[in-house]
């Protein structure tokens, strides 16, 4: 934290809240307003995979930076064919009034081009940091949400009371079950506590075929 982190994950883990405090969680994550902008978006089996909870950095030098997702997972023709592929939703609700995100629209469905890709990968003297001239900035107030896919160009941005909780949602047709932590999810005897369970369901039984 005081040398370079912007985040913490697994924030429904239960080494961080007490069962009350979980359930409260997994209510607000799966409530009615949530859902039905997730099942505007994945229209088959929208399953839970992981929340993250937006801070600023320590120090105050430290530049936000443009990135997909993926580019931590796969090399570059990958990168090309996973965008396509697969769907892995953030789902962004700032508690303080922000800066928000920058995004670059429609990049969850195409390739970089030359500048962006330059920028992203600091390639030929870019760096990450840099502006993009298809850079669109969304300013986020308390209790707005963001949608927004993992795969496109983005970033946060740092300043202000930033604090925003992430919560990431997948397509179940995609092998994403390995980056679920078993211990982000609710028991089972918690599932008859939850409003609307059915997203830490399709994760479980993804999780019970391996």
């Amino acid at each position: 934290y005081q040398e370079e982190a912007f985040n913490s994950s697994l924030i429904t883990g239960s080494q961080y809240l007490a069962l009350n405090d979980r359930l409260k969680l997994f209510n607000f994550i799966s409530s009615t307003k949530i859902m039905t902008i997730v099942d505007s978006v994945i229209l088959a089996t929208p399953a839970f995979m992981n929340t993250q909870l937006f801070f600023n950095p320590v120090n105050p030098q430290q530049k936000d930076f443009w990135h997909r997702d993926c580019q931590y997972d796969h090399d570059v023709e990958m990168q090309k064919k996973v965008i396509h592929d697969t769907q892995v939703l953030h789902l962004r609700v700032p508690l303080f009034d922000e800066l928000g995100m920058e995004l670059v629209p429609g990049t969850h469905k195409r390739w970089d081009n030359a500048e962006e890709f330059d920028v992203r990968q600091e390639e030929k003297g870019r760096v990450s940091s840099e502006d993009l001239s298809t850079g669109k900035k969304i300013n986020l107030a308390a209790g707005d949400i963001l949608v927004f896919s993992a795969d496109m160009i983005h970033r946060g941005l740092y300043g202000m009371d930033r604090l925003a909780l992430d919560i990431l949602v997948f397509d179940s047709a995609a092998n994403f079950v390995d980056y679920v932590d078993d211990d982000c999810l609710p028991d089972i005897s918690m599932l008859d506590k939850i409003d609307d369970p059915r997203l830490f369901i399709n994760t479980l039984t993804l999780k019970s075929k391996g």
